[in-house]
């Protein structure tokens, strides 16, 4: 029986979403697996932009439990971290008990991105801690993205690829989702 993988990502707030959902389910078709994908389905009219994002949210999660699997793109969106949606629907899975795979396109670690954010003023503190200016502590567990994120994915077996795109294709390269793709199908099919 051919495995359901739902694809969890930002793609769909891209300029070229349709393109870009279209690109991955079609490798993803193409490694054996049938995609479910966020933007394949009509949304039901709803009275209200709530009533519209609860549409899409039912939908999105009635996909995840059809699923097998998930592939979530962990590449930092409009931040430093990656984009909350993501984050949930790989927090559903896992707590679906579902294979959960990820991959990234920022090669930069977690504790990097965060070094950046504060301009180099982190600074190890007398409580063992990294600590930035504001006083906040630092993850630094050499993970790509926040410890429950990455944690989850390894504690369950399954695999982060991390890939380096230009910068200008953050969000447009797959070559990481093909190498996900490709560990997915070694371990599912």
């Amino acid at each position: 029986m051919t495995k359901k993988i739902y694809l969890a990502g930002p793609e769909v707030f891209l300029s070229n979403a349709r393109d870009m959902l279209d690109a991955k389910a079609q490798l993803a078709r193409d490694a054996g697996f049938i995609p479910l994908s966020p933007g394949d389905l009509e949304i039901p009219p709803a009275d209200t932009k709530t009533g519209h994002g609860c549409n899409i949210n039912a939908i999105d999660e009635h996909m995840m439990l059809e699923a097998d699997a998930v592939i979530a793109n962990l590449t930092p969106f409009r931040g430093i971290a990656a984009d909350v949606g993501t984050s949930f629907e790989l927090g559903f899975m896992c707590a679906l008990g579902k294979p959960v795979f990820a991959y990234t396109n920022m090669a930069k670690n977690h504790f990097t991105r965060i070094h950046d954010h504060y301009a180099g003023d982190v600074s190890l503190s007398d409580d063992g801690r990294y600590r930035g200016p504001d006083g906040l502590s630092v993850e630094n567990f050499d993970m790509v993205d926040n410890l429950m994120l990455h944690g989850s994915i390894l504690r369950r077996g399954g695999a982060i690829i991390v890939g380096d795109a230009a910068p200008e294709e953050l969000y447009t390269d797959l070559t990481a989702f093909r190498e996900c793709l490709k560990l997915a199908a070694a371990k599912l099919l």
